[in-house]
């Protein structure tokens, strides 16, 4: 969940469109068309321009040369509760707004709901040719193939990564800035882009990346934020253009940035904020149809289950078709291989279902996650909503799991630690991320199954949300010495990448990086969330630990085995009676990987601990301190072996 600014701008509106919100239409099927969703049509004889408005009397488009007024053209009303206009003549260059009135009142001008290129900060379309946005060879883009065993997801912020001086690219927190090359730190190791292809990671997840309404793209770029405040869906933030002026700059170097990851053998992730908009007052859809697209309490205000002022109505009509065309354009236009959606228990479960079966048929591969929960109850009926404990109902689409994340480093309001610090009572939690979230005999965790297959599962300990890792570590661990803190940063991490689920980590964990103690940093400058590219030479045994974590997972499928079936067959619980202590076993893994068992234990109390396992001869993955792809130093069990504090080892047998 993300907290974002309210600003006072557009209150007065909003007021004004609440009162107009209690007369407003439901708008049932018959008032939504059937035609794809396109507000702007440009070709060089004309421009065609409709504008979705059931419950207007009246609509104009307004067509302006910069800031000056060039015609307004009266549209005449269509099918599908639609409003049309052709406007004769080569209007390339030109920006474009929409006012409707309705019940008498001519409403505030927007860009509409579709615009998909934008004037500084957003507030009317830009007419563009979306061809010359295209860099060259996007024609030939592809992305690569992942196989589903292999998949790692990393969370990133475009500032975080590449505003710090240390990071060397040449266009700051730009969109440009991570598809460079080359770039080095003062230390002569990676950044950036390399840095991701050098880790192994396959999927890079940017925080959000369509137009925002928090920070005034006219100023110059000190300002930062997530930008979990979304203004116009379907169009990129300028904040992160070299030229936010210019319509097409933006379009044209987040695709260089995609293209780049891909030709890196990267795939891309957006994430995507479809449960809330900016202030309504100042978005489109409030400034089309009042109390269409919101969910409204019964005396005209805003439900507000995402504790940012509103909620979206995934389940009517119209909003579902947008939703669902926005994501198809995302993937079409920008050739985006996922999404990430923010507060997805705001969204009901069939639209969720349809937004898979969509994607699926442009992208086989599509990856689609997001959050189980809402900031507070959505004004819905909550079983047709996306909360994680229905995710098995949503084949295909995965959701974070906060039960490995608290089993492992505690939960978040800081009052006790987890796992990792020692603490009882997580053993059932953690067993349960282990196997991916599926129902499996050996373990008793108090929650139900969410999943129907493991690879519903994000495994995790932190995100951009609350401290990262280094921080609330340090908080609960103030006695700690450093090597401490860094053997329970390798523990957590071993949890994650040893589970049945997708693991996702946060950007510069693997360089111990620190947001200076604080939790919320949506808003706050790179002091606290750029990352200094020097922690990866001073940490480099966790960056390297990080990297034989990754690449022990695409080494051995047996780590993502699938299915729920699969998982009962083939992963055995490790009996041991510390309360900090978990271990299993992977078998009978002849034709799905090259071991034919593995065995991995973990300790997070603060002395040594023995299990008992088979006797047999293996080799070791991971001593603890290092990992091993192909088996290093011998281990010849009689049954018992004895594993350090606040580490994991784990063993295969070939």
């Amino acid at each position: 969940m993300k907290l974002s600014q309210l600003f006072m701008q557009g209150v007065a509106v909003a007021l004004t469109l609440t009162m107009l919100a209690c007369q407003a239409p439901e708008g049932d099927d018959g008032e939504v068309p059937t035609k794809p969703i396109s507000e702007m049509s440009y070709t060089p004889r004309s421009t065609t321009f409709e504008v979705w408005a059931p419950s207007a009397e009246r609509a104009v488009v307004r067509l302006y040369d910069g800031e000056v007024l060039n015609v307004e053209v009266d549209m005449q009303r269509a099918e599908g509760g639609l409003w049309h206009a052709e406007v004769e003549g080569d209007h390339k260059g030109r920006y474009y707004a929409f006012a409707v009135t309705v019940d008498g009142v001519q409403l505030k001008e927007s860009p509409g709901i579709f615009a998909k290129a934008l004037n500084v900060n957003g507030d009317r379309g830009a007419v563009i040719d979306l061809r010359d946005t295209d860099p060259e060879g996007w024609s030939e883009d592809i992305a690569p193939k992942i196989k589903p065993s292999d998949r790692v997801i990393y969370e990133m912020h475009y500032r975080d990564m590449t505003a710090h001086l240390s990071a060397g690219t040449r266009h700051k927190g730009r969109y440009l800035s991570m598809a460079e090359r080359g770039t080095r730190s003062a230390e002569g190791l990676a950044t950036a882009l390399d840095h991701l292809v050098e880790m192994g990671v396959t999927h890079v997840h940017l925080l959000p990346t369509a137009d925002f309404g928090s920070i005034d793209e006219s100023q110059p770029t000190d300002q930062y934020n997530w930008g979990y405040e979304p203004k116009n869906y379907n169009a990129p933030e300028g904040t992160y253009s070299t030229d936010a002026a210019n319509p097409e700059a933006r379009i044209r170097e987040l695709k260089t940035l995609v293209k780049a990851m891909h030709d890196a053998g990267l795939c891309v992730v957006l994430d995507v904020v479809y449960n809330h908009t900016t202030v309504a007052g100042n978005c489109g859809f409030e400034l089309t149809v009042p109390g269409y697209f919101y969910r409204m309490r019964e005396d005209g205000s805003f439900a507000d289950g995402s504790g940012c002022g509103n909620e979206t109505a995934s389940e009517k009509p119209m909003m579902r078709k947008y939703m669902v065309e926005s994501l198809e354009y995302w993937v079409n236009e920008y050739h985006i291989d996922g999404f990430r959606f923010d507060l997805m228990a705001i969204h009901d479960i069939e639209t969720m279902n349809l937004i898979r079966e969509r994607l699926v048929a442009i992208n086989p591969d599509i990856l689609l996650y997001g959050e189980g929960w809402a900031a507070s109850a959505p004004h819905y009926d909550q079983t047709k909503l996306a909360f994680k404990r229905y995710t098995y109902q949503m084949p295909g689409i995965a959701a974070f799991s906060d039960d490995i994340r608290n089993a492992l480093r505690g939960t978040l309001d800081l009052s006790e630690g987890g796992f990792i610090h020692g603490v009882a009572g997580n053993k059932e939690a953690l067993k349960f991320g282990i196997v991916g979230g599926v129902e499996h005999p050996e373990v008793a965790h108090s929650e139900a199954a969410w999943c129907a297959s493991p690879d519903q599962h994000i495994s995790y300990v932190t995100c951009h949300d609350d401290h990262n890792l280094r921080d609330r570590l340090e908080h609960l661990s103030p006695e700690a010495s450093e090597q401490e803190l860094l053997r329970m940063v390798k523990l957590a991490q071993f949890g994650v990448f040893t589970s049945q689920g997708i693991p996702f980590i946060f950007c510069g964990e693997e360089m111990f990086r620190t947001k200076l103690g604080e939790k919320n940093t949506y808003n706050m400058p790179d002091k606290y969330n750029a990352i200094d590219w020097s922690l990866k030479s001073r940490y480099r045994d966790l960056v390297e630990y990080y990297k034989g974590l990754i690449a022990l997972r695409k080494a051995h499928p047996a780590f993502a085995l699938g299915t729920a079936d699969r998982v009962r067959e083939h992963l055995h619980f490790v009996d041991n009676d510390c309360d900090a202590a978990v271990g299993f076993i992977l078998d009978k893994l002849e034709g799905i990987d090259s071991a034919r068992s593995i065995i991995v234990l973990m300790n997070g109390s603060r002395e040594s601990v023995d299990f008992d396992i088979p006797v047999g001869n293996y080799r070791y993955l991971s001593d603890g301190e290092s990992i091993t792809l192909d088996g290093g130093a011998a281990y010849n069990s009689d049954g018992v072996i004895s594993v350090p504090a606040i580490s994991g080892v784990i063993l295969a047998e070939y």
